[in-house]
């Protein structure tokens, strides 16, 4: 996956699965009517604030920290990443690595966001059986001169709410990325050495 690729990918996660200050959207039984309201709430919102945002990127930051949080499950996203190794970790090892990925991957959105240049997302039917707790929403994203690319969004209800687990690009899952990036790290230095790459990075960006 090429470095444009990624950053689209992370753009549109953000716009797609942002939170909804409507308590109508949060308590929608279609995750495809939620993406689509919200994505146009959260395009309007960046239209209105633009040049807000670029005079003042740490306010990128906070809209992302307001918007996005509570769309994602960062402690199930979290327990995918890790795989084998969430069980063999330390209650404290969790909490600090939940934490510390979490503020990796809002950081990283809120940078993106500032490069946002219009790309047109298109919506695909549905793929969920009816009463289905767990769901797939399908898009396309079209901009920047590259043929179409295909991002499927995997959804499941928490507590009667829709909550994001992960995204594939081209079919590579985001959560699988991570895995096997964040295993051969820590074979090689261990579970705390990860937490403390991350921390630095975290801190580094801030």
């Amino acid at each position: 996956m090429n470095k444009w690729n990624f950053n689209l990918l992370l753009l549109v996660f953000v716009l797609s699965l942002c939170n909804a200050a409507s308590a109508t959207l949060a308590d929608s039984a279609n995750p495809l009517d939620l993406v689509k309201e919200t994505t146009e709430q959260v395009l309007s919102r960046i239209a209105e604030q633009r040049e807000q945002l670029r005079n003042d990127p740490g306010k990128v930051y906070e809209l992302v920290n307001e918007l996005v949080l509570p769309r994602f499950d960062f402690e199930y996203m979290s327990q995918l990443v890790l795989g084998k190794y969430w069980a063999r970790a330390s209650d404290s090892q969790k909490t600090e690595f939940v934490l510390a990925f979490r503020e990796l991957l809002v950081r990283t959105y809120a940078t993106t966001l500032l490069n946002y240049a219009d790309q047109e997302i298109m919506y695909m039917p549905l793929r969920m059986v009816a009463g289905a707790t767990d769901a797939t929403v399908d898009t396309r994203v079209v901009g920047g001169g590259a043929p179409p690319i295909p991002i499927n969004y995997s959804l499941y209800q928490k507590l009667g709410e829709w909550k994001v687990y992960d995204v594939a690009i081209d079919n590579i899952s985001l959560v699988s990325q991570y895995r096997t990036s964040y295993a051969a790290h820590i074979k090689r230095y261990r579970m705390d050495g990860l937490i403390q790459q991350m921390q630095k990075l975290n801190k580094r960006n801030q």
